[in-house]
């Protein structure tokens, strides 16, 4: 089986951990690649902090302590589960791959192509590929498969972190570690931008295929009572273009409509190319972005590149696999007076923050 990029680092980062100094070229011949590969490698490491690069030569850094110095995850091998390993979940890979290369541990990767039936079987491929324990990010499209799929990573052998999913009070699942977006807090940030700027009620535009859609629909409720505001109507179904077009089209006349009648000015729509395709289609029908509405996308992956870029609300993707990995190697080497204290779960939430470009009728604040 080919080599896959993740893996090639680790193999270079050990090799450099190993030396102290390496050049660029004894690097390529090590690892078996060109010298235009191993310098990529190289700059991409060097570059989330991981080497520092001088000349041609790599070092291990001096603040990730001496090379073969014991670090608090040497020689661990990590499972990490999820459902895609593109889009919202690319950056959570990122954050935990660069976490384990830090504490000197291994990250074994399994995609489960949100088939939640599957995941069981492909934890256990992990444990028997050597994970100690493992991160989990379950490929739940929605609470029936919660409920369905749900407590088996409470029944592992070995230690493990929930990953950007939340468990139903009281369930065996809820005692686990676990790290996750805020994203009801990534909604109410929404809303009261668009308030601030003299918006009434926003509307909401989701979908409800992803665990991340129904949190966002539960945190536009949530965010609503906070701030005093009625709904003006019940949430607009969103659907992907390409796989139901009558669907999304709906959709898009669904707020067309509410514009149009002056119901609404203002839109927050899950997810990011679901805002993009709405704000194009919208623009064919007459209404355009911000003129006619202002537009806030949520999860930050492609917002940026619409052809008005969109403000978007920016869920900590990298630092939930960073802070999950981190916590996991903590769970492994934790030892000594005070366990049962160190012990304790813990229920990590990160909060989104918002990216404000053109979209809202606000300068884009990029140079």
């Amino acid at each position: 089986m080919r080599e896959s990029a993740a893996e090639r680092h680790d193999r270079l980062l050990a090799l450099v951990r190993e030396r102290g100094t390496a050049r660029v070229s004894e690097l390529a011949e090590r690892l078996g690649v060109s010298p235009v590969t191993a310098r990529r490698d190289v700059e991409l490491l060097a570059g989330r902090g991981l080497l520092d690069r001088v000349h041609g030569q790599v070092s291990w850094p001096e603040r990730q302590g001496a090379p073969g110095a014991g670090r608090p995850g040497e020689g661990l091998v990590l499972g990490l589960l999820v459902p895609s390993a593109t889009y919202y979940f690319a950056e959570v890979i990122r954050g935990a791959h660069e976490a384990a290369a830090r504490a000197g541990a291994r990250l074994v990767l399994r995609v489960s192509d949100y088939r939640p039936e599957e995941d069981r079987a492909r934890v256990e491929g992990l444990l028997a590929a050597g994970a100690e324990g493992v991160l989990v990010a379950p490929g739940w499209r929605g609470p029936e498969d919660r409920l369905a799929y749900g407590d088996w990573p409470a029944e592992l052998p070995v230690p493990a972190v929930l990953l950007e999913r939340r468990a139903e009070p009281g369930s065996p699942l809820d005692g686990l570690d676990r790290v996750a977006s805020d994203h009801a807090h990534g909604v109410l940030l929404a809303l009261r931008h668009l308030l601030a700027l003299g918006h009434a009620t926003p509307l909401l535009v989701a979908r409800r295929d992803s665990p991340t859609a129904l949190a966002v629909r539960a945190g536009y409720a949530e965010a609503l009572g906070t701030l005093g505001l009625a709904e003006p109507r019940p949430v607009i179904d969103s659907v992907p273009a390409e796989a139901d077009p009558e669907g999304f089209e709906r959709a898009v006349r669904a707020l067309h409509e509410a514009v149009g009648s002056g119901l609404a000015s203002a839109a927050l729509v899950h997810n990011d190319v679901d805002a993009i395709e709405i704000a194009r289609r919208l623009a064919e029908l007459g209404v355009g972005v911000p003129h006619d509405l202002a537009l806030i996308a949520y999860d930050d992956e492609v917002a940026a590149l619409a052809d008005i870029p969109l403000t978007a609300v920016a869920p900590p993707k990298r630092q939930v696999g960073r802070h999950a990995t981190e916590l996991l190697v903590e769970r492994l080497t934790e030892g000594g007076e005070g366990v049962a204290e160190a012990q304790a779960r813990r229920h990590l939430s990160l909060l989104p923050w918002l990216r404000v470009r053109s979209s809202c009728g606000t300068p884009d604040p990029r140079p």
